[in-house]
């Protein structure tokens, strides 16, 4: 599904600063990978470059077999909005509209019919536990409704892959755990290739593996197996073996 080859981002200044060294991974078609390291190893660069936000410096980057940092603009911004989805720290969902418009953003940039979308809206809305706050605006709702908003909307036309940059972050324990088992279902259920960056082992505990990036370069991965308690300690004991300023990872959330 998503392949990543020899894998460089170096950012020019006054001085260059290399983000990224020769990394190279492969994720499956259904798999929901997590990527773990302390501040400034490199991982929401890594994923701002599968995304297509940002542009390797050398190497490339596959999805199905694609490389879409070769399209033009206009074929770069349909692939974006027709093949991924993606889930921020900070939601990211504009208030002015309803939580309704918010979900089915995607769907009317690519001028969809209105029945087609309200239809699509209401089967993933029931699907995530929101349809009684269809009609409120943003500010109405809770942090945890928000991001189920913000990930109804990333689902709504049916990724490839779905990327999510700390969907945890903003959130108490209990709304992240919410979080984490919904995109867990939808990783079960659609088959939908997930990519995650957290600094929360607990987060990360519901991925299938978990790859750690430090300095710019892959430093080791692990698997999760059948219990996702021991998943979660054996995150914890990569984390610090990893190194890195304790307020780096919020590991001791159980």
């Amino acid at each position: 599904m998503l392949q990543v080859n020899d894998l460089n981002k170096v950012y020019e200044g006054k001085v260059a600063y290399r983000a990224l060294t020769d990394i190279n991974m492969e994720v499956g078609k259904g798999e929901f990978v997590g990527i773990m390291g302390p501040s400034g190893s490199g991982k929401t660069t890594l994923l701002n470059l599968v995304a297509t936000i940002d542009q390797p410096t050398s190497g490339e980057i596959l999805i199905e077999g694609k490389d879409p940092h070769q399209l033009s603009k206009n074929k770069l911004a349909k692939f974006r909005r027709q093949q991924l989805g993606f889930v921020f720290q900070d939601f990211n969902l504009l208030h002015t509209l309803t939580v309704e418009e918010n979900i089915v953003l995607p769907l009317t940039l690519d001028g969809k019919k209105v029945k087609e979308m309200k239809e699509k809206a209401n089967v993933i809305a029931e699907k995530l536990g929101i349809s009684h706050i269809m009609k409120k605006r943003t500010f109405e709702i809770s942090g945890g409704q928000a991001q189920r908003v913000a990930v109804a909307r990333a689902m709504i036309h049916q990724p490839k892959l779905l990327l999510a940059d700390e969907p945890t972050g903003n959130l108490d324990s209990k709304s992240s755990r919410d979080v984490m088992e919904m995109l867990e279902n939808i990783n079960e259920t659609e088959e939908t290739t997930m990519l995650l960056v957290t600094h929360d082992a607990q987060a990360a505990s519901y991925c299938d593996r978990v790859i750690f990036i430090r300095d710019g370069q892959l430093y080791s991965e692990i698997h999760r197996g059948e219990s996702q308690k021991g998943f979660f300690q054996k995150i914890i004991d990569t984390l610090s073996l990893l190194g890195g300023n304790d307020n780096d990872f919020s590991s001791i959330r159980s």
